[in-house]
C-alpha cells in the first residue's frame, strides 16, 4: 500500500421546505429577490447518501434548523447532476448553486 488516500467525494443535496419558513425573519433578509410561489429551498453538501443525511436532519442529528423543523423532502431534480465532487470543488459548487436558484426566483438556504 503506498499510504495515498482516496479523495473524498461529496454529495449536494437541495431539501424543499414549508412556506412556514417565511416567517423566519433571518430565512427572509438572506432572500430579498425571492418570487412567491417559487419553492423555498435549503441547499447542502455532505459525505453521506442525501437521503440518509435528510433523516438525519430531520432526527436532530446534525441537524439545520430550518430543514429540521420545516423540511418536506428531497428535489433531486436540482442537484443530481452535480454530485460526487472532491471536497474543494464541492464547496465552491454549494456556493454557485444557492446563488443560481436564488436567482431563478427561489428562497434558498446554505447550509
Amino acid at each position: 500500500m503506498t499510504g495515498r488516500r482516496r479523495p473524498h467525494h461529496r454529495h449536494f443535496y437541495v431539501v424543499e421546505l414549508a412556506d412556514q419558513v417565511w416567517n423566519e425573519a433571518r430565512f427572509r433578509r438572506c432572500n430579498p429577490d425571492y418570487e412567491f410561489g417559487k419553492p423555498l429551498v435549503s441547499v447542502g453538501m455532505t459525505g453521506l447518501d442525501p437521503d440518509l443525511r435528510f433523516d438525519r436532519h430531520k432526527a436532530g442529528i446534525q441537524a439545520n434548523r430550518y430543514v429540521f423543523r420545516y423540511g418536506q423532502r428531497l428535489l433531486p431534480h436540482l442537484y443530481e447532476v452535480y454530485n460526487l465532487r472532491l471536497y474543494a470543488a464541492a464547496c465552491e459548487m454549494e456556493v454557485e448553486l444557492g446563488i443560481a436558484l436564488r436567482e431563478a426566483g427561489y428562497g434558498a438556504w446554505q447550509g
